[in-house]
């Protein structure tokens, strides 16, 4: 192949690896991202969760291996080093293979995933007291996660009978959070006391609370953000088979180079 092929080449590997670059820097963002929200339920489930503190991880160091791959595709691609090439196409070919293998894992597993969803929410709703200092955090998203969805506990304000703050109080308080009335939601945290109890006891049904559970919004806001990461995972995988097919065609036409410039006897 011509000398003009080879810098067409070249050149078009260096950007994808630029690109690559960036999107391996996302990648690592999306990961950091996971373990340090503390505004939203990402919260709940990264302070409860082994398995989406494990994902994050896995999100940074496949980041950080993106960046440090595409560091050396642009290296090897510019100073048209062989060896570099070939360590850069066998890293792409793991990488791609890892990241396949780890989404047909998410796939298979997301009803075990939405399982123990469904457990964590439960279980924080049952043990939810504003007293509670260690566990302030992790209410107050939960809070926040109830006020904005305009929903009240997982499967409905039935799941919050089973908090043992409300039963000690004959049912007659509620929380703020899942109030339907504004000047409950300007409380935002804790509990609110309902207004004339009917000989001192009340149900869920008496609350003024908002009636649909947070399940159906939750799941959406999961699998909106899912949406988004799954999209750059997959720029990432077609940018990887491009810088693949790109290192391998540059290290044969080096090496065909090379023997055209070996002097005839």
């Amino acid at each position: 192949m011509g000398s003009g092929c080879l810098k067409v080449t070249k050149y078009f590997l260096f950007l994808f690896n630029l690109l690559f670059l960036i999107l391996g820097a996302v990648i690592l963002g999306f990961g950091i991202w996971i373990l340090a929200d503390k505004t939203s339920f990402i919260a709940v489930l990264q302070t409860s969760s082994p398995s989406l503190k494990t994902g994050a991880y896995i999100l940074i160091g496949v980041g950080a291996l993106t960046m440090l791959m595409g560091f050396l595709g642009c290296l090897g691609a510019v100073n048209e080093i062989r060896c570099l090439l070939g360590l850069y196409f066998t890293c792409l070919m793991i990488i791609l293979i890892t990241q396949v293998a780890a989404g047909l894992v998410i796939y298979f597993q997301k009803e075990t995933l939405k399982g123990e969803l469904s457990h964590i929410v439960k279980d924080l709703i049952e043990k939810y007291n504003p007293l509670n200092e260690d566990k302030k955090n992790l209410q107050e998203v939960w809070d926040y996660v109830q006020i904005q969805i305009s929903c009240c506990g997982w499967t409905g304000a039935k799941d919050w009978e089973d908090n043992g703050i409300i039963i000690n109080k004959s049912m007659t308080e509620y929380p703020c959070s899942c109030s339907n009335r504004t000047e409950d939601l300007e409380e935002g945290r804790g509990f609110c006391r309902l207004d004339d109890p009917v000989n001192g006891t009340a149900t869920y049904t008496d609350w003024p609370v908002h009636g649909q559970g947070c399940m159906d919004g939750v799941e959406q806001w999961l699998k909106d953000n899912l949406g988004v990461i799954l999209g750059v995972c997959t720029g990432v995988a077609v940018i990887e088979l491009l810088g693949m097919i790109l290192s391998i065609s540059l290290c044969k036409n080096i090496h065909s180079e090379d023997y055209t410039k070996v002097p005839k006897s």
